[in-house]
């Protein structure tokens, strides 16, 4: 485990999604930084175990739990299962999510829709509110963060792909905003991330595994970005060097 200048900060993060790409390079680089990780997976149950391995081998400690954020019951219980196994929560990590396969507007149906906002959108209001149950000093707790994951879809659209997609992670960038707002009295800072063109699987999910690098000329920096860029941004806004910012959405792409 990598050695920091500073004491290892106290108490636990919950990382949703966590089982790969930018989830899991932050239940990483958190863990080397001391804090008790949980790496909440959907459908990676695999990646997760082996994740929390890794940690464990490194002199870390972490967790894998299982729950579909869409899940209001399911959320509940996964926030129940980090009480019982971890210290105390400090912060959170909004960063499940998917996409679909890229289509227009007028060749979406209901069920890609109700998808796309249960899990991008439902599912971080129902993290978000367990964590703040824990975390304002309105409930007795001790403050912490909340880091939401948002996209620069949000900004640019992304017509004729995935605008589904980009209206839900504008809902999170508007969430981000006055949730910040809400509870800023609390203890509680919360600030979103918006990554652009990034090196995940998310792309293969969405039937195109080799995007990144087709998009990368659109960069000004001329390069897709890493999940390890955009988890530095995350820990930034969850440590104690973001105190006075909340309500804040942190661009990391490239430029564009």
């Amino acid at each position: 485990m990598a050695k920091s200048d500073n004491p290892a900060p106290a108490g636990s993060v919950l990382v949703t999604g966590a089982g790969r790409g930018i989830g899991a390079a932050c239940a990483w680089q958190l863990a080397q930084r001391g804090y008790a990780v949980a790496v909440n997976y959907s459908r990676a149950a695999a990646a997760a175990d082996a994740l929390v391995e890794r940690i464990r081998a490194a002199g870390g400690t972490a967790v894998a739990i299982h729950a579909d954020v869409a899940d209001e019951a399911q959320v509940a219980t996964l926030f129940e299962r980090v009480d019982a196994a971890l210290p105390p929560l400090v912060g959170l990590v909004n960063n499940a999510g998917v996409v679909d396969l890229p289509a227009r507007v007028d060749a979406m149906d209901g069920a890609r829709l109700q998808r796309m906002f249960a899990i991008n959108v439902f599912g971080s209001f129902y993290c978000a509110r367990q964590a703040v149950r824990r975390l304002s000093t309105k409930y007795g707790g001790r403050g912490g963060a909340i880091v939401n994951q948002s996209s620069a879809a949000a900004r640019i659209g992304s017509p004729g792909q995935y605008v589904d997609y980009a209206a839900a992670k504008g809902a999170i960038d508007t969430f981000t905003v006055g949730l910040a707002k809400e509870v800023a009295t609390e203890g509680i800072r919360v600030n979103a991330v918006r990554p652009g063109i990034i090196e995940t699987d998310i792309h293969a999910s969405g039937g195109q595994p080799d995007r990144a690098a087709q998009m990368a000329p659109l960069v000004p920096m001329q390069r897709s970005g890493s999940a390890d860029e955009v988890a530095r941004a995350i820990l930034w806004l969850l440590s104690d060097e973001a105190s006075y910012t909340t309500g804040a959405i942190v661009d990391v792409t490239g430029g564009r």
